[in-house]
């Protein structure tokens, strides 16, 4: 994502029949029901900024631009096109690319103008018309018009991954009225984020791609309108991205303050032990740390020690869904929810936090962790009287059991925990024999858990060794990012490590993590391959919720149900970034509460300068 990282349409006074809040017209109110033109939409309350905002509140608009910034990737790369599923895309390539409308990073669901100046939203509320500003323009100087905007959601939906046609699968059709008026027209109006998702649309140049395959990994540096184009590369090990001195956007208010640095480099790296030695060496400016005990531990060396690199964690607000290990539902192995149970039973976070992650996380137990759409306790309300319609059809423990993950002393020895998955096995038709744990046709239990790096190697060996106490048969299998998304887009695995993120809106993007008809196609976001007819009807009541009352009371039923079905095994989460970066940069006074911020950075020279003499000295 993400993505997604949205909820429905309504006027800017007064509810309408679908929710989205519209910025309020200038000189009067919009009644409900009525046609509203606004600079910017939102699904939480109306639009904090006004038409005539200056810049987003965080950033500096006076920052800098120049420099470059280099950070790592993981793998290799051979191709630029990130939106099919053939290939793998070079980190970064989003970054020559415009949306239609650009999300605040300071508000849970808000967009404001971006290559659209100006959104319509009709009367009853059957599609949205976004208006481009005359002034975007692609590199080679042509403008963007609504013919490139049609293309894009066309080709998307026709050759793109399966997320797009999942994403907008109520929209009916782009129409380009005008140059610059495009109309998308929707199914119903019961879909309330579907006009905000259409806006996080990037838009790529229909002339540029006339008589090439979309379909077909490329390593042409696409054409884009965006702050940055693709100056040179080498495939499979680096690439640079220039920034666009005279980029059109430069001067709207959703881009002052951003985009600040002269180019970004990014340099592949085998492993993130391999990328982290480079950073230490000063080959890398930036990274994100995702290892507890690297943060704990491996940042003690001479240029820290000095202050010429700095650590820092950053607070955020954003909701941290689901990390877990995912059984693959395909197989016949998992289907028994009684065996995912046990798998969950063997899993000791306890153990890990303490001796694995020193203490860092915490435990997640919802699917839409740290928000208020979490489910907790028994159901209630409104809340269970949606469950109500599905008594029967659903595990009963959810109208009487609170869902509460497994506990252990964090010695190691999970006794209990060994007692509970053992008699869960057993009732499934699972035995020991001979130390093995088998069927009653003495078949072994027995799968692989497919992993990304080494990194998660020191989790997922732990838990083999757990599952192997009861007499189960586990191979860990670790391979390149390009051979891990190989594997789980043809959903060639029998466990592995989902991450599933979630807004504090969530909407269509549901279908793609957890329908039936996601489940059967290669490439969709449904990797643990959830099939069950009354989470494709809870879905839908999520993605068609009228109001925000609603869509907390539906989410926190959905997320009830996936959680007593016990198709993953939860791992944990954090609530800040953990950042590192050598001493060059100039940061806004604030960070945005939903994002880390980085595109408001910018080189200091001073301190570049500075930082340049003491390593000199090192």
């Amino acid at each position: 994502m993400l993505r997604r990282d949205l909820l429905s349409l309504s006027a800017a006074l007064g509810l309408a029949p679908m929710g989205l809040r519209a910025a309020t017209p200038a000189g009067g109110s919009a009644a409900p029901g009525e046609a509203i033109r606004t600079h910017a939409l939102s699904l939480l309350g109306e639009p904090a900024l006004p038409a005539d905002f200056p810049h987003f509140p965080w950033v500096n608009p006076e920052a800098p631009k120049g420099g470059e910034i280099a950070l790592t990737a993981l793998g290799s790369f051979d191709s630029f096109n990130p939106f099919i599923l053939r290939g793998t895309a070079a980190v970064g390539v989003t970054l020559i690319y415009d949306t239609l409308l650009k999300a605040s990073a300071d508000e849970a669901s808000a967009e404001y103008p971006y290559l659209a100046q100006w959104i319509e939203l009709p009367a009853d509320r059957m599609g949205v018309t976004f208006e481009l500003n005359p002034n975007a323009r692609w590199h080679d100087g042509k403008p963007v018009t609504a013919a490139d905007v049609v293309w894009t959601f066309d080709t998307l939906r026709q050759h793109g991954r399966p997320f797009y046609r999942a994403y907008w699968g109520d929209v009916t059709e782009a129409v380009a009225e005008t140059e610059r008026r495009v109309t998308f027209k929707f199914r119903n109006n019961d879909n309330r984020e579907l006009a905000l998702i259409l806006g996080q649309m990037p838009v790529l140049p229909k002339h540029w791609w006339e008589g090439r395959d979309f379909a077909r990994p490329l390593l042409d540096p696409p054409l884009g309108s965006g702050a940055y184009r693709i100056s040179r590369f080498d495939a499979g090990r680096s690439v640079v991205y220039d920034r666009v001195a005279d980029w059109w956007a430069k001067d709207i208010p959703s881009c002052k303050g951003t985009q600040n640095f002269g180019a970004y480099r990014y340099e592949y790296f085998r492993d993130t032990t391999v990328a982290l030695e480079a950073f230490k060496a000063g080959q890398i400016d930036f990274r994100t740390e995702n290892v507890a005990r690297d943060w704990a531990t491996a940042y003690d060396f001479p240029a820290r020690r000095r202050g010429l690199v700095k650590l820092d964690e950053i607070r955020h607000q954003i909701p941290t869904g689901m990390q877990a290990f995912a059984v693959n539902l395909r197989r016949p192995l998992f289907q028994d929810a009684r065996v995912r149970r046990a798998l969950t039973e063997l899993f000791d976070f306890e153990w890990m936090n303490a001796n694995l992650f020193y203490g860092a996380y915490t435990r997640t137990s919802s699917y839409f962790s740290n928000s208020e759409l979490a489910s907790s306790g028994l159901p209630q309300g409104r809340e269970k009287e949606i469950l109500e319609q599905f008594r029967g059809r659903i595990p009963e423990e959810v109208f009487t059991t609170e869902y509460t993950l497994p506990k252990t002393d964090g010695s190691g020895n999970n006794r209990a925990g060994l007692r509970r998955a053992l008699t869960l096995l057993q009732e499934a038709g699972w035995r020991v024999q001979d130390r093995r744990l088998v069927d009653a046709q003495g078949r072994p239990f027995e799968f692989e858990i497919l992993i990304q790096g080494p990194t998660f190697e020191r989790v997922a060996l732990p838990y083999v060794q757990a599952l192997e106490r009861i007499g189960m048969r586990v191979n860990v299998r670790t391979v390149d990012p390009a051979q891990y998304q190989t594997r789980i887009d043809a959903f060639d695995y029998d466990m592995t490590i989902e991450s599933i993120g979630q807004s504090l809106s969530p909407g269509n993007e549901q279908r793609d993590f957890f329908t039936c008809e996601k489940a059967r196609e290669q490439g969709s976001q449904n990797v643990a391959g959830i099939c069950d007819p009354a989470i494709d009807e809870l879905v839908e009541l999520v993605v068609n919720a009228p109001d925000r009352e609603e869509l907390v009371a539906r989410t926190r039923a959905l997320d009830r149900v996936l959680l007593w079905n016990h198709f993953m095994i939860p791992h944990w989460h954090i609530q800040s970034f953990r950042i590192a970066y050598w001493d060059k940069f100039g940061r806004p006074v604030r960070n945005p509460r939903y994002g880390l911020g980085l595109d408001t950075w910018w080189i200091d020279p001073r301190r570049e300068q500075a930082l340049a003499e003491a390593r000199r000295n090192l």
